[in-house]
């Protein structure tokens, strides 16, 4: 068990250097030149050659890069160009917004998602789970932008009960905050209620017509133990992974959610950090997103593996 869960922090250990190869190289074949880009006009052979040498460009693609990824093993993620200030400062500014709105989000969607596939599940060919699906399928299909806008329309416009900006301050009370986080976290619920919904409902029907289940179904036991108490946890692995990509996705793909409803996020600063041409601060978030995702991955794989023995001792 220690050595199974030993290598799968190596395999993650190794994905997330990989990653940094994949976002240095990104950076480096974007078009233009940074230190132009930072004089502007003002730019003069020798102060363009001043600076290339001052932020280490003149040096080759793998020395920067080793020293690169040195000060981000220790903490060091250099200084913007666009501001001059330090890049940890920058994130931990806008951090705390995005992890709040997706943890809020995943404390609403999650719960939703498996109580829903249950349910689905329980019912399966009935009217209750046909509806389910339709409901799921028309999410699935029906983009961010416009569930956004629709609710805020609704609930912000119309009806005037929410607010339709999410900045909050330490001095609201809690429901000035409730107000101006309800919308997007509705939003971004929505977009992974369903994924999370139909994998739940697919995992445990699966179960159901293992030879255990319907054994246990013979003896008399009621449906709802048969779910919880047998089917549930025998299903967990494929549900673990699912959440884990879909939480994922509120940290680093919650963009449209931040735009529409002026969330400052680290999403919002990586876009800011393009349009800027802020290489310092791309390779960052870049970075912070890229070890979430995996982060969260080897979490699932770790809990699939707590929760289903078989896969302890794979063959």
């Amino acid at each position: 068990m220690l050595e199974l869960l030993i290598s799968r922090l190596g395999q993650g250990v190794l994905t997330l250097v990989l990653s940094s190869v994949i976002v240095f190289s990104a950076t480096e074949i974007l078009p233009g030149d940074v230190a132009e880009a930072v004089l502007g006009r003002s730019k003069t052979p020798e102060s363009l050659a001043a600076l290339r040498k001052d932020m280490g460009l003149d040096q080759p693609a793998v020395f920067r890069y080793a020293n690169w990824l040195g000060g981000m093993a220790t903490g060091d993620l250099g200084t913007s160009l666009a501001t001059k200030r330090p890049v940890s400062d920058m994130i931990a500014d806008r951090a705390g917004n995005t992890l709040r709105l997706a943890l809020l989000a995943a404390l609403v969607s999650v719960p939703v998602s498996l109580g829903l596939g249950l349910v689905s599940a329980m019912h399966a060919g009935r009217a209750v789970d046909k509806s389910l699906s339709v409901a799921t399928l028309v999410l699935i299909a029906v983009p961010e932008f416009f569930v956004a806008l629709i609710l805020m329309k609704i609930f912000a416009v119309d009806l005037r009960w929410l607010s339709a900006s999410a900045n909050t301050r330490p001095y609201f009370s809690l429901w000035e905050n409730f107000r101006a986080l309800a919308l997007p976290v509705a939003t971004l619920s929505f977009a992974v209620v369903a994924h999370m919904m139909r994998m739940t409902r697919s995992s445990v029907i699966n179960i159901f017509s293992t030879a255990y289940i319907e054994m246990a179904a013979l003896k008399g036991l009621p449906k709802w133990r048969l779910v919880l108490r047998h089917a549930l946890p025998n299903a967990l692995a494929p549900i673990f992974t699912v959440i884990a990509l879909n939480l994922s996705y509120m940290v680093s793909g919650v963009i449209i959610v931040e735009t529409i409803f002026g969330v400052p996020g680290l999403t919002h600063l990586l876009v800011d950090g393009v349009k800027l041409r802020d290489i310092p601060l791309i390779q960052a978030c870049a970075m912070i997103f890229g070890a979430v995702y995996i982060v969260l991955n080897l979490l699932a794989d770790m809990l699939s593996i707590l929760a289903n023995p078989r896969l302890r001792y794979p063959r």
